[in-house]
């Protein structure tokens, strides 16, 4: 299962990213726009993803992918369990969810994601 520790793997390379404990929940943000988000718990991983996409991207893998909470759907956000995606899986969604809120000279450079 993928953990908490290993995302954070991937956001400390990313420029601008940074780490917060909101309500008890460990969030990753880049200035006040928050990417990837966990529950109390830690079993799912919450991530900004294009609302117009979301449907088709839960259709596809319900097993994977739910649509947040009913106070969250207006944000381009999703929910997956941490229990069901890979190490790869979980890189892609990140830096995707990263990319959704940076400025674009940041996620096009080609030396930004080096290390990731």
């Amino acid at each position: 299962m993928i953990t908490v520790d290993d995302v954070r793997g991937v956001t400390v390379a990313l420029p601008r990213s940074y780490e917060v404990i909101v309500h008890d929940r460990i969030k990753f943000r880049v200035g006040r726009i928050v990417y990837v988000a966990f529950s109390r718990d830690e079993t799912v991983m919450g991530f900004a993803f294009p609302k117009q996409e979301r449907e088709a991207l839960i259709a596809g893998e319900p097993e994977i992918f739910r649509m947040p909470r009913l106070s969250d759907q207006r944000y381009n956000w999703v929910d997956c369990s941490m229990d069901a995606i890979d190490e790869r899986r979980m890189c892609e969604l990140v830096i995707d969810a990263w990319r959704m809120v940076v400025p674009k000279f940041l996620h096009d450079h080609p030396s930004t994601l080096h290390q990731v």
